[in-house]
């Protein structure tokens, strides 16, 4: 079976410029960290492409999409109160993130293989009318809405190990009890967006349907292997029909902006353990978003272990 991976140069034009964290040194990182492991002649590539307005507004406001749409013309600095500016084309390679994440989920549900990655996703932070933290438009809540609304699935995965709170997937689908997310991160005490007690669990019909795992400032593989087989067992109990993996390398040690103290190894037993669920429940269905991370040496550390995975679990 095949693994597929967007490596699309495309894809690395969203960026913020290169005196900012996300900046444009992100996607050559993985992908040498792939070419030195030889992960490169292993998987399959898929082209980028711009997603349409209509499959934007699955997702986000009609107001807001078209104020970025017109941030350029109108001159504005900042898309949000200061993590997120506007450059030249961000609105069409933000646009180009979420369409590449849809091709993938298209790729997969057309059977054309059981795992995808792509790296320059998992932009968890983006509000239905906002943008935040470094993240324009959502494509992980894109693709969630996409599945149900296109495909016609009802219970998904959303597993985020991003060091920081996916506060824009969470709150958006905190009363959908057929959304099931698992998201580890940093306590919010200590770290932006501040948000993912462990007490928040749902709202409404939904509740018990999400579990936030926040993480003292520190936190390293071995208290991620006392709290990750209750998260597993959850998800099994969920039996979804689709997951997605926000793998973001910011929460492996040395990250410049965060405090968790994680190895690649975290990054791959997740992408194994997922898998397996994925091959249970799920046809093999596993698409993988790249999310944070801002240093080369841990982007490349954790998503070619990512790949890796992938690869071993047979994709």
């Amino acid at each position: 079976m095949t693994v597929l991976v967007c490596s699309d140069s495309a894809l690395g034009e969203y960026h913020f410029g290169p005196s900012h964290p996300f900046g444009p040194y992100r996607l050559p990182a993985f992908l040498e960290a792939c070419r030195r492991q030889g992960l490169d002649r292993r998987v399959r590539g898929w082209p980028a492409r711009q997603a349409r307005r209509e499959e934007l507004l699955r997702f986000h406001t009609r107001d807001y999409v078209e104020r970025v749409r017109t941030a350029e013309a109108e001159g504005l600095a900042w898309l949000d109160q200061g993590d997120t500016p506007v450059f030249p084309g961000i609105f069409e390679a933000a646009s180009r993130v979420v369409g590449t994440t849809l091709e993938g989920v298209a790729r997969l549900l057309a059977g054309e293989a059981r795992r995808a990655f792509t790296p320059i996703a998992g932009l968890h932070h983006a509000r239905r009318d906002g943008a935040a933290g470094f993240c324009v438009f959502n494509d992980g809540g894109v693709a969630i809405e996409t599945l149900r609304q296109v495909h016609g699935l009802r219970r998904i995965a959303y597993v985020d190990i991003d060091a920081h709170h996916g506060d824009g997937v969470f709150y958006a689908f905190e009363d959908d009890p057929d959304v099931f997310i698992v998201d580890l991160h940093e306590d919010g005490r200590f770290l932006y967006p501040g948000t993912g007690a462990a007490e928040e669990t749902g709202r409404g019909e939904a509740e018990g349907s999400k579990r936030n795992v926040p993480l003292p400032m520190g936190a390293d593989d071995i208290a991620f292997a006392r709290l990750w087989p209750e998260c597993l067992a959850f998800l099994r109990a969920a039996r979804p029909e689709f997951v997605l993996l926000q793998c973001g390398a910011d929460s492996l040690a040395g990250d410049p902006i965060t405090h968790l103290a994680f190895s690649h190894r975290v990054h791959a037993q997740v992408t194994r353990d997922l898998c397996r669920l994925a091959d249970d429940f799920c046809d093999g269905r596993l698409l993988a978003m790249g999310g944070g991370g801002y240093t080369p040496d841990n982007i490349g550390a954790a998503w070619s272990a990512v790949v890796a995975a992938l690869l071993e679990s047979g994709g």
